[in-house]
């Protein structure tokens, strides 16, 4: 009898782990890096202002979603997703240890830009190895990702807890070298159990010419690869060099320019070149407006690991009462992971429920829910720095509110969102889909820095008026969604 993990293939438990290790790592190291960046130098930090640090926060996060199309393209079409996840994973560990173990500036940064790699091999190719474990497809496999979803969780909720602790206690480079080590633990046990995945993504998939049944020789696209990454390779050492000088504010800017552009000429290409159906152009719209209210969402979601991250620590009285304990400021960004554990059972009972009674909202009016429920959260934050602006300190409470709000959005938007583009786009386009959802997520996190950015530690005072108009631009946008949420669901036609 095959081994099994709670009635699934035992490969998922290598997955479970691998991906639970992963997400440690990258959460916590992602909780901690904007306080480290903006850390006086006396402590082992940057001393970066903030404005610069979250700008490069930004680009750092706004790269990691970036890097899975490259990522996944590497493992369909070269060295199967079996592969990119080792390499990855690898990449992750090499990446923590040199911010760890880097002593300048340079080798930080370097560490950075080798974690993006890794992350992109490995993240979108572990999922895609999820889904080779259930050929059959149907309700074992929502069951089997569901199973996957919570080894996500766990290690996002574990890694802000453990991390800034290893700081605590060895200093605030310790953190990155914890996470070095769990993601080798993880690397390991892939490797050693990695027998139970079967032939599940331990192939790259044939290459046909456009048009034909041609197969196209696989070192042609070994060309390309090395092409784009000696290019890369190129780019970082000129930077590296002083050749090339950067500006993290105004690369961030410019990025935000470039991720628009590539938006706009792709959805021109599928709307005006693209060999589709009227049904296919009426549900790209809908997928245009899914992806502007992805991309908004998480600009303002994403304010947790950057200006909510700081509110926390300089603003937030962290004492725990008569035990006289601080509360690490990254501790926070477990909540996120913590109450999806608590309410995601709860919403997709109530999706059903609603259903059951003809109630349940279509996907633009579940995303106009979640980007009011984020911008909600925000108000809350209004109030908490209206307190602070009159020089007090505020209660950890207020931030869990905002944290719990931000949760509820979440659970309106994303999963929703992963299944409607997948579901509206033409079979053909699906692959694409997926990326221009990794593409908003992107251009969330990098406004996500530059709004980060602007939030003034000498300027207090403007701290209030700046979270309401988060508010009033959130909420705003939110109300327009729901108001177009019926004509925009007419264009759906028969996709529920």
């Amino acid at each position: 009898m095959a081994a099994t993990f709670f009635g699934h293939p035992r490969g998922l438990a290598t997955l479970f782990l691998t991906e639970m290790w992963e997400r440690f790592t990258f959460y916590g190291m992602r909780a901690v890096l904007l306080l480290f960046l903006v850390a006086a130098v006396s402590t082992g930090g940057f001393g970066l202002d903030d404005r610069t640090g979250a700008a490069i926060y930004g680009l750092y996060n706004a790269a990691v979603y970036l890097a899975a199309l490259p990522g996944g393209w590497v493992a369909d079409r070269l060295i199967g997703a079996q592969r990119a996840v080792m390499i990855g994973g690898l990449a992750i560990t090499l990446g923590n240890t040199l911010l760890a173990t880097s002593s300048t500036p340079k080798g930080f940064y370097l560490g950075l830009v080798v974690i993006v790699l890794g992350v992109g091999l490995l993240k979108p190719n572990v999922s895609a190895i999820v889904a080779g474990l259930y050929p059959e497809g149907g309700a074992r496999l929502d069951s089997g990702f569901t199973v996957f979803y919570i080894g996500i969780n766990l290690g996002a909720f574990l890694g802000p807890l453990v991390i800034p602790l290893a700081q605590s206690y060895f200093g605030l480079r310790a953190g990155f070298g914890v996470g070095a080590i769990f993601m080798a633990i993880g690397l390991l046990q892939f490797h050693f159990t990695r027998k139970y995945l079967g032939e599940a993504g331990i192939h790259s998939a044939p290459i046909h010419a456009a048009g034909s049944t041609a197969l196209v020789p696989r070192r042609k696209e070994w060309v390309r690869l090395w092409i784009g990454v000696a290019v890369a390779a190129a780019l970082v050492a000129a930077v590296s060099a002083g050749i090339i000088p950067v500006d993290p504010v105004s690369l961030a800017r410019a990025g935000t320019y470039v991720i628009v552009g590539m938006a706009v000429l792709y959805f021109a290409y599928y709307f005006f070149i693209a060999d589709l159906t009227t049904d296919e152009r009426k549900r790209g719209v809908v997928l245009l407006v899914l992806f502007v209210g992805c991309a908004l969402f998480w600009s303002g979601f994403e304010q947790a690991g950057s200006s909510l991250n700081l509110f926390a620590d300089r603003y937030t009285d962290r004492t725990l009462g008569w035990l006289h304990v601080e509360i690490p400021t990254a501790w926070f960004q477990s909540l996120n992971s913590l109450f999806i554990f608590m309410f995601a059972p709860f919403f997709a009972w109530l999706w059903i429920a609603l259903a059951k009674r003809h109630l349940n909202p279509a996907a633009p009016a579940k995303f106009a829910i979640g980007v009011i429920l984020m911008g909600s959260g925000f108000l809350v934050m209004a109030a908490a720095a209206a307190v602070v602006a009159k020089g007090d300190k505020v209660l950890p409470y207020w931030l869990i509110m905002t944290y719990l709000l931000h949760t509820f959005g979440e659970l309106c938007l994303s999963p929703v969102g992963l299944s409607y583009f997948t579901k509206l786009a033409p079979k053909r386009f699906v692959g694409q889909m997926m990326g221009m959802w990794f593409l908003a997520t992107s251009l969330g996190n990098l406004i996500a820095g530059l709004i980060a950015g602007d939030f003034d530690a000498n300027n207090v005072g403007a701290m209030p008026g700046q979270y309401l108009h988060i508010v009033y631009f959130s909420v705003g946008l939110g109300a327009v969604l729901l108001a177009s949420s019926r004509p925009v669901k007419k264009l759906m036609g028969n996709v529920v």
